[in-house]
């Protein structure tokens, strides 16, 4: 049972969500990372994400990111680290953290009240989170704590952070209670329209269009897929209950708060996170079947 509006977890994660992934898409991420000789797109994006879990091989970050093709993965993990450490590409995180929200939000912004306040309440959610079985956000968990006071919104981006994984573990769990397993995650997602566009899909997590097109096969003789790449009524079945299942695997930290702080917390991140999307934060074609 739960004393929170349906889907009030859901929708201040999906808020927060979008200011965290502010930093996969900055030229300041990979800018901070070019001095080491890190420049790969592909490898940036692995590196600045697994970094907490330490000097880690590809198979740890294959498991612990699910969705990404090993083969991807490999390319890059461990090799990544023989050009900065783990703690090095996490300070160089954070300063790209820093630039970017600086850019997108403005100086004034990023140190108002506002954002130390969703700062403040995003920190107490992070009090009903568990570790247990969530190595993302146990790793991310185990990082410092950016001083509320002198730099809100680098310590509202790592609460943002530490939600983020932890409903993202969640939801790999509910995942493979589905049995679906990692490209049939991202086609499933992509159909329902919530996810990126194929082609970012396949471009970001290192799949080609005959992988895409298997998937889409599979997904098929499942009966969760039509003839026109859509979702059929059992495959939309599916995406509400594994929606509704992560729900309620992650309600902890939303209980936390409560629901007032929820419905406050909601309306801060998104203020901010329409904030950072109008000022470009995104590509304009991220989102969306095409």
């Amino acid at each position: 049972m739960t004393s929170l509006p349906e889907r009030a977890g859901r929708r201040c994660q999906s808020a927060l969500n979008s200011l965290h992934s502010t930093m996969y898409f900055s030229p300041d991420t990979e800018k901070e990372l070019t001095p080491y000789g890190i420049d790969d797109p592909h490898a940036v994006n692995l590196a600045v994400r697994a970094a907490p879990l330490g000097a880690v091989g590809a198979g740890t970050v294959t498991a612990t990111f699910y969705n990404y093709s090993h083969t991807l993965v490999a390319r890059y993990v461990p090799e990544v680290w023989e050009a900065a450490s783990p703690e090095t590409v996490l300070a160089a995180r954070l300063r790209a953290v820093d630039a970017t929200l600086r850019r997108l939000l403005g100086e004034e912004t990023v140190t108002s009240e506002p954002v130390a306040e969703a700062a403040r309440l995003a920190l107490t959610a992070t009090e009903g989170c568990s570790r247990s079985g969530r190595p993302l956000h146990a790793a991310n968990a185990d990082l410092p704590v950016p001083p509320v006071d002198r730099c809100p919104h680098l310590a509202l981006w790592h609460a943002a952070t530490l939600l983020r994984e932890h409903r993202g573990d969640a939801h790999i769990a509910a995942l493979q209670n589905a049995e679906l397993d990692a490209l049939e995650a991202v086609v499933s997602h992509t159909a329902s329209g919530r996810g990126m566009a194929p082609k970012w899909a396949m471009e970001t997590r290192g799949y080609n269009a005959q992988d895409w097109a298997a998937a889409q096969n599979r997904l098929r003789e499942r009966g969760l897929l039509g003839g026109d790449g859509e979702l059929t009524e059992q495959g939309t079945a599916l995406r509400k209950h594994l929606e509704e299942e992560t729900d309620r695997l992650d309600r902890g930290p939303y209980e936390r708060l409560g629901a007032e702080g929820v419905a406050r917390l909601t309306e801060l991140a998104g203020g901010l996170a329409r904030a950072a999307a109008e000022a470009g934060a995104y590509p304009a074609d991220l989102f969306g079947k095409g």
